[in-house]
């Protein structure tokens, strides 16, 4: 009957009555469950209770303080998932049933006691905590489980994004470290106008990628010096559609949708002049927005072979300028608000203005 209990559940009779206390032990011992405490004494047998773990506890109702309720109210401020009560009671009207569910008992006997009912109650219930713990076990392992393999599919993710960032970055002039700080001042701003810690995160990783469609475009015109005529503009210009086609997956992950978003609209404007669908105010997407404040600050801070980069003021200013033209003027108010910080994003990189 009791092959798939443990025999040394810990089990804990409490009743005033030594008979009862008697007639209950040798019963359980009697089918080589070993592992017994029983207590008289109501109140000595809660303070063992509160103390000690313990695995099925059997319980009678009417005893000197505390009473059978009383002891079910102390142990409802713990825990005891695993930890089933069976009421042994001659109290066995519904009322004091219903009193007794209501407390979390999860079984009752009647007295006087039929031996082969207690068995098989007792024996269902260590059945039911044994599950409740196994459930438990195999919870935290896999919580453990998922926990490992989500940190290996972020540091994935990052090494995606930091591969494609760097691929873009030797096709033009910019420097690794400028596509490390569009990531760190992206999330920095996203963080300041109260975005979740996950998105911004995500915005770390995915703002560096917004230039990887220039993978698609010539030397020729990516690296020209002088200005661009208008037929090279224009295929400047398709490298947010390249680098959207290179990102965006229909079962892609969360990094590369945003990573996709960004790069296909990071160029759009405002006032809707920009590229390429001519998108106006909030039609952009919100994490284009960001990125089209933090690039364009952070390029025209840095030197390039057909200019001298900005001063601090004069790039300040020019974002400032902006507003409600070429940038989101809300973003551009709080970005203000991070020029000090996103300037000492630079401070690493001596080499740049």
């Amino acid at each position: 009957m009791f092959a798939k209990v443990n025999a040394q559940s810990r089990i804990v009779i409490i009743d005033d009555v030594a008979t009862n206390l008697r007639l209950l032990d040798s019963c359980l011992r009697a089918v080589g469950l070993q592992n017994i405490t029983t207590f008289s004494d109501s109140a000595e047998g809660l303070d063992w209770l509160l103390a000690n773990a313990w695995d099925l506890l059997l319980l009678d109702l009417d005893m000197p303080a505390p009473n059978g309720f009383e002891i079910l109210d102390r142990l409802n401020t713990r825990d005891r998932t695993e930890s089933p009560v069976i009421i042994v009671t001659a109290l066995s009207d519904q009322q004091n049933r219903r009193k007794g569910l209501e407390r979390g008992a999860n079984d009752f006997i009647s007295k006087p006691i039929d031996l082969p009912e207690v068995l098989l109650r007792v024996r269902n219930c260590l059945e039911l905590a044994q599950a409740a713990k196994l459930l438990r076990d195999v919870n935290v392992e896999l919580e453990r489980k998922v926990e490992l393999r989500t940190a290996q599919l972020a540091s994935s993710y990052k090494a995606i994004s930091s591969s494609l960032s760097r691929a873009a970055s030797y096709r033009d002039d910019d420097t690794g470290q400028h596509i490390v700080r569009i990531g760190e001042s992206a999330a920095l701003l996203a963080k300041a106008i109260g975005m979740p810690a996950q998105w911004c995160d995500l915005m770390r990783m995915a703002a560096p990628m917004h230039d990887v469609g220039k993978i698609g475009i010539a030397d020729a015109i990516l690296q020209k010096p002088g200005a661009l005529t208008p037929q090279e503009r224009a295929i400047m210009q398709e490298h947010a559609r390249i680098g959207y086609e290179i990102l965006h997956d229909p079962e892609g992950s969360p990094l590369t949708d945003l990573a996709a978003e960004i790069a296909l609209s990071h160029h759009e404007r405002w006032d809707g002049t920009g590229y390429p669908k001519g998108l106006q105010g909030k039609e952009i997407p919100l994490s284009a927005r960001i990125v089209a404040i933090c690039d364009v600050y952070d390029a025209i801070r840095m030197p390039r072979a057909y200019k001298q980069a900005w001063d601090v003021e004069r790039s300040r200013r020019f974002i400032i300028e902006q507003a409600g033209t070429q940038f989101d003027p809300f973003l551009v108010d709080v970005f203000c608000n991070l020029f000090d910080e996103v300037d000492r994003l630079r401070l690493p990189d001596a080499r740049e203005g």
